[in-house]
């Protein structure tokens, strides 16, 4: 299957005022991090261009350190999931922690940065970002059009590049073998 980008999101349905933000309930993880993966979905052609434009005016200040930390997180990133797909402890760890197991990427890519120098560039340029797409995806509430997106992305009649990402960091498999179990059963 093809991967496709998102539409980018009405600017009004992205941002359209305090009556569609609420504080998550942080009593319960699981239902705030379903809506942090969700709006993830829905809104990351628009989360990207907000990275972008962050990334655009750091890397205009600094450009060799914004490709430097770049290419550090992007190797870190992958060398998690890549010992998280063989190492059984990791993959533990990433299913049932997996906030931590995202900070611990950005710690060590903070650490590999600081060797370099880049601190700075690290923060504003790469950690900003994920900063601001964390607090939109916590606060902000789901539409029935950001519920039925997303159900077509997790059953697999479409892929994007976030969908990618989540689902490496597996994110997904809870309700794809919840789907996939319901479609058996009604087969049965």
């Amino acid at each position: 299957m093809d991967v496709r980008l998102a539409p980018l999101r009405p600017w009004d349905d992205f941002f359209p005022g305090t009556d569609r933000f609420s504080r998550p309930d942080f009593k319960d993880i699981s239902k705030w991090n379903n809506r942090v993966v969700n709006n993830l979905l829905y809104y990351q052609t628009n989360y990207l261009a907000l990275a972008a434009v962050v990334i655009s005016l750091v890397g205009f200040l600094s450009p060799l350190n914004m490709v430097l930390g770049a290419t550090v997180v992007v190797l870190v990133f992958l060398g998690f999931v890549w010992s998280s797909h063989n190492k059984d402890i990791i993959r533990k760890f990433k299913k049932r922690f997996p906030t931590l197991f995202v900070l611990s990427i950005m710690l060590a890519s903070y650490f590999v940065i600081s060797l370099f120098g880049g601190v700075m560039v690290f923060v504003f340029g790469i950690t900003f970002p994920l900063l601001l797409m964390f607090i939109h995806a916590s606060l902000r509430l789901r539409n029935m059009k950001n519920k039925v997106e997303n159900k077509m992305e997790e059953i697999g009649l479409k892929k994007t590049p976030m969908g990618i990402v989540i689902e490496a960091l597996e994110q997904h498999e809870e309700g794809i073998s919840k789907i996939a179990d319901y479609i058996s059963k009604v087969k049965d």
